[in-house]
């Protein structure tokens, strides 16, 4: 297969930032491969793409489950011979009204840690051949501003267990790009800033819609061969360190 092939975890929400980013970079020429934890989900999610003229194709992905990622590395390998982009977007939330490290449901940190960062580190490693092979290897982990607030070391931390998570995914985000030193494979993190992704919600005035952001993921995505490795970006430039 000639053409670019990129895969993005969480990408099963329409509203979604990782759909947005498989939306952009369709659009941009790669084939993008919809994953979600429902294979409903990721077959609605591709079929969209497709009914745009786009080229995508879906997978189930359950990242709880540390066995999928080499089954869908060897999937991907079976059905297109190669992978330039991936984008460990998928994430997880579970506690928005807590601001103590010390009032964290642990369980709840563990599932953030397994989502986040395991499952970015396990991805990198199934598709490390693919990536390796790739003339334009591409690794791309979406974080959060919220993670500033671990480093800070102050009293209250917005959604803990997310924060720390995001930490430490800029954390492997920098070691991985450091054990690709040598290839061709550049990884960074990118903070999307806030992305009015959850309506349902509320939204604040800063939002930006998902679309916006998948901007500067699709940025990290397609870094030409000098571009830049190891690093977090907001917008293009290195990320704040401070609200």
């Amino acid at each position: 297969m000639n053409q670019k092939v990129a895969l993005i975890t969480g990408a099963g929400r329409e509203l979604g930032l990782g759909f947005a980013t498989a939306r952009l970079l369709a659009e941009q020429g790669h084939h993008a491969i919809v994953t979600a934890r429902s294979q409903e989900q990721a077959d609605t999610r591709a079929s969209e793409l497709r009914s745009l003229g786009l080229d995508a194709s879906a997978l189930v992905l359950d990242l709880a489950d540390v066995d999928a990622y080499a089954r869908v590395a060897r999937r991907v390998e079976d059905d297109f011979g190669r992978l330039d982009v991936l984008v460990n977007n998928a994430s997880t939330m579970p506690d928005m009204g807590v601001r103590s490290m010390l009032d964290v449901d642990i369980r709840e940190a563990a599932n953030a840690l397994q989502v986040d960062v395991v499952a970015t580190w396990g991805m990198t490693q199934a598709f490390r051949g693919l990536l390796e092979a790739s003339p334009e290897g591409r690794v791309v982990n979406v974080s959060s501003r919220v993670w500033v607030l671990i480093p800070a070391a102050g009293s209250e931390v917005f959604s803990p267990a997310h924060a720390f998570a995001k930490f430490a995914v800029n954390t492997l985000s920098t070691s991985l790009a450091g054990a690709f030193t040598g290839t061709r494979v550049l990884v960074n993190a990118v903070d999307p800033g806030q992305v009015a992704t959850h309506p349902e919600l509320g939204l604040d005035p800063e939002d930006v819609p998902a679309a916006e952001a998948a901007r500067w993921v699709a940025w990290a995505a397609t870094l030409p061969a000098d571009g830049p490795t190891g690093g977090v970006w907001f917008e293009g430039e290195p990320a704040p360190t401070s609200f």
